[in-house]
This record gives structure tokens, sequence and C-alpha cells, in this order.
């Protein structure tokens, strides 16, 4: 029996180990697939002006681009984790590939602003099925002994979409059109279906009884939607009706939700896990870390395009050294962790990604790319590099192995909220709003103040690591 009074189910039928053939393609199709979802998230921000300037979208319409994908990224990847868990981790995440397929396709064809918010929505449920999907399957697949330097591989070798992503999308928007970066996902989703059906082992929580928790997770979902659209409406007019309702709403669907949970006789998101104290400052320092992290690129890229005249191609190589150090060093992290546990690289990656965060203030009329741009790049890629694997492993560490999919959607969910509520709060916050993107005076001045928050709000995530994770934590 677990903290959670639910039984332990098997991790897998057959655990297979890293390096082996069998452990190759899992990480194959686990890559592929989140990266898949990766590349979206770092192109799509790239595409904004673009897509602002064909579709004549307003600042909040390029929020939507985003938040809408995220929001129901966010809302349901808890969701998605706790139906890998119950019907199949493979299945799930099989149909979340597809879905997520279709979805880009429609994205691509969009028309209008109001079309690619829809589409990214729709786009943003197969996320929620496949993402933690992949990870759920990697900490089912393998002994414990293998995990952190599975997902320390899974994250450096995921990175590359990230690190592919802003550059081809750039090219791609400058040569062609910003729907390209949607349309190659098809391919893509392809490849990882013949991978999965064909090599991936299928798991469960053989101990999952009852019927699922509906309520539960639609009241989840309402909670984000409601607080999202509140925060993202305020900038046009914050006492508005609309901002008042809707927060209403999503303050009351999540005392629900936490109502819901507490009694449901089997939750999606069953309480006892929280009890651990490393799951949740885990979880905690995700929502800062990750909240800093999503503030501070979507302002970047605009900044980079609308103050310093860079075409899209080369705010998305601007981008690339943070992405190829975490690329090079994330499985690093993740061996380094295992040799001096997760503490130390958790406390110390926000800090200095913080301290690159804050290198970008710097950035207004004139700056240089090799003084202003590129040494806070490679610090932000140096911190993250470190605190990824070993954040993402020791949330599935601390769970039991019967929950991994709920584990896996858990920090999914925390890490997307983060980023969805930094996007849609910062520009309020900074006091932007309308077109105000589009102007450069305007534009600088909220930057810097954001990056400033973003800077702190990324180190008291490695703070709250710090006060939260044992020393010895996935030291093998």
């Amino acid at each position: 029996m677990t903290a959670t009074g639910q039984p332990t189910g098997p991790v897998a039928a057959d655990p297979v180990r890293l390096g082996t053939p069998a452990g190759r393609w899992v990480l194959l199709a686990t890559v592929l697939a989140s990266g898949m979802a990766m590349l979206d998230a770092t192109a799509v921000t790239v595409a904004l002006p673009a897509i602002g300037a064909e579709l004549g979208s307003s600042l909040a319409g390029l929020q939507w681009t985003l938040s809408g994908y995220t929001l129901a990224l966010a809302a349901l990847v808890l969701l998605g984790g706790a139906l890998g868990d119950r019907y199949g981790r493979r299945r799930v995440f099989l149909v979340g590939v597809v879905w997520f397929a279709v979805t880009s396709l429609a994205c691509g064809l969009a028309q209008t602003t109001g079309q690619l918010v829809g589409a990214r929505v729709l786009q943003g449920v197969g996320g929620a099925l496949l993402t933690p999907g992949s990870l759920a399957i990697i900490q089912s697949a393998f002994p414990h002994a293998d995990r952190p330097r599975a997902i320390g591989a899974w994250s450096a070798l995921g990175g590359i979409s990230g690190l592919i992503g802003p550059f081809l999308a750039g090219a791609l928007i400058d040569a062609v059109s910003w729907r390209w970066v949607f349309l190659l996902n098809a391919p893509v989703a392809v490849v990882v279906v013949l991978v999965a059906v064909r090599h991936v082992p299928e798991s469960r929580d053989t101990g999952s009884t009852g019927r699922f928790d509906v309520l539960g997770a639609v009241t989840g979902a309402l909670a984000l939607a409601g607080v999202t659209y509140a925060l993202i409406a305020a900038g046009d007019g914050p006492g508005s009706p609309q901002v008042w309702v809707s927060a209403a709403v999503g303050v009351a669907s999540g005392t629900a939700f936490v109502l819901r949970e507490r009694s449901a006789a089997a939750p999606m998101l069953p309480p006892g896990v929280f009890a651990d104290r490393e799951f949740t400052g885990a979880n905690l320092s995700t929502l800062l870390v990750y909240g800093g992290l999503g503030g501070y690129s979507f302002f970047l890229v605009l900044q980079l395009q609308t103050v310093l005249g860079y075409g899209a191609t080369q705010a998305g190589a601007a981008m690339l050294p943070a992405i190829i150090v975490i690329t090079l060093l994330s499985a690093r992290g993740g061996a380094l962790a295992a040799r001096v546990g997760a503490r130390l690289p958790m406390a110390v990656g926000p800090l200095v990604a913080a301290a690159g965060v804050l290198w970008f203030a710097r950035i207004g009329p004139g700056s240089s790319y090799w003084v202003d741009v590129l040494p806070g790049s490679l610090l932000n890629g140096l911190g993250m590099s470190l605190v990824i694997a070993p954040l993402t492993a020791t949330v599935l560490d601390a769970a039991p192995d019967h929950l991994a999919g709920v584990a896996s959607g858990v920090n999914n969910a925390v890490a997307r909220a983060a980023n969805l509520l930094a996007v849609a709060a910062l520009p309020v916050a900074v006091g932007l709003s309308g077109d105000d993107y589009a102007d450069p005076t305007a534009l600088t001045g909220g930057f810097r103040v954001a990056m400033v928050v973003c800077a702190v709000v990324m180190a008291l995530g490695g703070l709250v690591a710090w006060r939260t994770v044992r020393r010895d934590t996935l030291r093998v």
C-alpha cells in the first residue's frame, strides 16, 4: 500500500535498460512526440509578429494564440496522465499524437485569428494526452536506477526540437509562411506512431478501480480557463464584467475541484500525493521556474523584432545559444543529480538562469547582440540545463510508481499553467495592452520590468527547491 491508500501496480511488464536497443526505441518515440510539442511551443513564439501582421491580430489575439494552446494543455494534462494510468499509457499517448497532428493541420490552414486560436485550443488537447504519456512511459519502462539518466537524455534529445524550432520557424516564415510551422508536425507524428506501436511496452495502474473522476476533470479545467481569461481580458479593461465573471468562475471551480478531489472515492488527483514534502516542493519550484521562463520567452522575441528590428530568422537564431546549452548539458544535469543528489542542481540552476534573464533587461534601442543578448542566453541555458532533469525526476521519484501518469500530469500541468499565467498576467502587470507590442518605446519599458520580475520569480524557485528537496534525493 502507498501513502494514497491504493495498491501499487507494476511499473511495466518487462522493464528495459537504458543503452539497450529496446531502451533506445522507447526514448526515440517519447522524444519525438514531446519534441513535436516543444517545437510548436518555441516556433510559434517566433511566428507571433508574422501571424499578427497577416491576420491583423491585437496583443490579446497574440496572447491567445499562445494561451489557447497552453490553456487546454494545462487544464487537461492531468486528465491525460490519469487516463494513461487507467486505460494504458501507450494507448492514450498514441491518441494524443494523432490528435496533435490533425489539429496542427487545422492551425496551418486557419484564415482568421479566431480560427487559429480555436485550432490551437484543440491542438492543446492532443498535447495534454501525449505530453504526460511520454514521461510516464519512461517512468514505467525503465528501472529506478536508470530513470534520472533516461529523463536527462529525454530532456537533452527533446531539446533538439527546441534548438531547431526557433531557427526553422524563422527560416520558414521569411522564406514561405508561418503556416508551415504547424504543417510539419504531420510527418513527425507518422514516425512516432510507427515506432510506438512496434517498440513501446504498454503499462497501466492495475489497481485503478471505480468510475473515472469526470467532475474533477471538468472543475479543474474550468478553474484554469476562468482565471486565464480574466487575466488576458484585464489588459483591455480590468473593471469590465467579463473579467470579474470569468475570475469568479475560475475561483469557484478551483474550490470545487479541491473539495471534489478530497471527497471522491477514486479522485483524478489523489490528495495523498501532496503529503510528500518533496513532491509538493518540486512542483512549487516548477511553477516558479517555468513561470519565469515562459514570461521572458514571450517578451524577448517581441523585443528583438519590434525594438532591434530583427527578422523572424534572426530572432529565432538569437534563441539558439540557450537551447544548444540545454541540449548538450541536460543529460549531464541528470547524471550530476545521480552523483550528488537533486537539491544542489535544483537550487543553483534557477539562480544561474535568473542571472541570464536579468541580463536581458539591458536590451533596448541600439543594443548589441554579442554584449546584450548572447551572455544572457548562455547563462539562462546553463541554469536550465542544471535544473530540468533533476526537477522532473524528483517529482516522479516522489510519487508511487503506479501513479506515474498522474505525477507526470501534475508536473506538466504546473509547468504549463505557469507559462500560461505568465503570458496572461505579465503584459497587464507591466502596463501593456492593445497594439503596444508594435510600439518600440512602450514595449521597451514594459520589457525591462518584465525581465526583472521573471528573474526574481526564477530565483525563488531555486530557494524553494533548497528548502524542500533532500540532499540525497536521486543519488545512486
